[in-house]
């Protein structure tokens, strides 16, 4: 039996393994279907502190993995499919069809970017053009001509952020009216840098021959005539799927499916020895420097209830 198991390896799983394995409790850490998270498709993180110059994301999480093993973390490939923890003992059942029992968990499953499904989106994700974070990437399309698509309050944040470095900011929605607040919805109408484009749907992304996007297609909702917009970023703001599918009926999960921590930007859960950290739990804010910070207290918190449990 594992003193401390910890499913997810962005940063927010990654840091709490640094914590644990430094408390001598050797934690095991399982690696699930994208080792190192969402933040290895960024090419460059500019935001997180300490790296002035920026790094790679697949570098970042890279170098936290060898500072946890350096400690004593130890890691696995798999991908928990079920919970069980109505005992002391917290089992899970993975894919690999091994169950992993634990003393104490930490969960930090993360969150996948909701995706449109159309042709060129998958091509040109990461470095190439489409994005799902204007907060990660927007730096990169200073004095250019970008999409976001999307109709709701992260659309709008997005594309109203993205005009601090954008010369144009096109806001594709396939309704006639934003899903947003009517404050946000105000704000996007009344920029001279954002450009709404309602009720049209994104057909497909199109690139240049340097191989990044240089157009998106879009199709007019109710006319079905077709437009191309001419631009060099997509920003891709269609909401978060988090990786909790596992956890349903285990652990309290909100409407959207994120993990309901015991108090509001907490890390405990409302089952002892089970604590959540990173993009599962953070719907809000959901960046690296987030996660970590959330990783650490989840492993310090981890560590003290482990102690007390003893």
């Amino acid at each position: 039996m594992e003193n401390l198991l910890i499913p997810g390896t962005g940063c927010a799983g990654l840091t709490a393994a640094i914590y644990g394995a430094r408390a001598n409790l050797s934690p095991l850490v399982l690696e699930g279907g994208q080792p190192g998270g969402q933040l290895t498709t960024t090419s460059d993180v500019e935001n997180f502190p300490g790296f002035p110059e920026g790094i790679d994301g697949y570098t970042l999480t890279d170098n936290m993995r060898q500072q946890a093993a350096r400690f004593g973390a130890r890691f696995e490939s798999d991908i928990i499919e079920s919970a069980d923890f109505t005992g002391p003992v917290k089992r899970f059942r993975a894919a690999s069809g091994k169950t992993y029992e634990a003393r104490a968990a930490i969960i930090a499953t993360g969150a996948a970017p909701r995706l449109l499904g159309i042709p060129g989106e998958k091509e040109h994700f990461g470095g190439k053009g489409v994005s799902t974070c204007a907060t990660c990437d927007g730096a990169f399309y200073r004095g250019k001509e970008i999409v976001v698509i999307g109709g709701g309050d992260s659309a709008c944040e997005e594309a109203l952020f993205l005009t601090r470095f954008a010369s144009r900011v096109f806001l594709v929605h396939r309704r006639d009216a934003f899903r947003a607040t009517d404050v946000l919805a105000k704000r996007v109408f009344a920029h001279a840098k954002i450009t709404p484009v309602l009720s049209s749907v994104p057909v497909e992304i199109l690139g240049g021959a340097d191989g990044k996007v240089r157009a998106l297609a879009v199709k007019h909702a109710v006319t079905g005539a077709a437009t191309e917009l001419s631009v060099s970023g997509v920003f891709v703001a269609v909401g978060h799927r988090p990786n909790t599918v596992a956890f349903a009926g285990v652990l309290p999960l909100d409407e959207s499916g994120y993990i309901v921590p015991l108090v509001p930007g907490g890390v405990r859960t409302a089952v002892q020895g089970v604590f959540v950290a990173g993009d599962c739990a953070d719907h809000e804010y959901q960046q690296a420097i987030a996660a970590a910070g959330a990783g650490c207290r989840a492993g310090i918190e981890a560590v003290r209830w482990l102690e007390t449990a003893a």
